[in-house]
């Protein structure tokens, strides 16, 4: 695998999808695939795909393709630290509670160690196999659990400060659920996930398409 260069955020993206499509061939028992099989399933390019994996410094044949349980491997090493990584969630809503749901058994290397709530009904509870606790504890928390990834599931208002605070713990990376563009240091990286800014670009798709 080539050193530890970082790529575009456009690359890691794709490298993620190819990850969950070979994982379906996986269990499907498929165990050889070509690159214009897989740019087919991902809506891009034979060819990119073929740069994509390049950059995993991992190469396969024109005559069998490439093997899928090395293919995956290969992305594991790409993608995954190999002692893992902790992660910690803010506000346990109802958008909260979906993830917190979804990492049990997703991803063994990104582990979920703490949730944070305003309601101190939730402080001190197991909630999803994850205790939580209150909001002024982020900071603290986040370094004693030697948190890197937090998510946020906050309004607006508050995100720019629980941000603050999960920075100042040592967080460097922050998936971002509140419709709010955050301010933070160089060296920390945030993907925003806006699901109603993405609803209303699909319906005025949708609607330009019915004519």
């Amino acid at each position: 695998m080539p050193g530890s260069a970082v790529v575009a955020a456009e690359t890691v993206g794709r490298v993620s999808l190819y990850r969950v499509l070979l994982s379906g061939l996986q269990q499907a028992g498929i165990k050889g695939v070509f690159s214009h099989q897989l740019s087919t399933s991902a809506g891009v390019s034979a060819a990119q795909v073929r740069r994509d994996i390049i950059t995993l410094g991992y190469s396969g044949s024109p005559q069998h393709g490439y093997d899928v349980a090395e293919l995956i491997e290969s992305i594991d090493n790409f993608l995954d630290a190999p002692d893992g990584q902790n992660v910690a969630l803010v506000g346990v809503g109802n958008l909260g509670r979906a993830v917190a749901s979804y990492f049990a058994g997703r991803r063994p290397k990104l582990r979920l160690v703490a949730l944070f709530d305003i309601d101190p009904e939730k402080s001190g509870r197991v909630i999803c196999g994850v205790r939580c606790y209150p909001q002024e504890k982020i900071t603290e928390v986040v370094r004693s659990e030697r948190v890197s990834i937090v998510i946020l599931g906050v309004p607006a208002p508050a995100a720019q400060a629980v941000a603050d605070a999960c920075v100042a713990g040592g967080a460097r990376g922050i998936l971002n659920f509140a419709p709010v563009a955050l301010r933070v240091p160089p060296g920390v990286y945030v993907e925003n996930l806006d699901m109603a800014r993405s609803l209303e670009k699909v319906a005025y798709f949708a609607r330009k398409a019915g004519g």
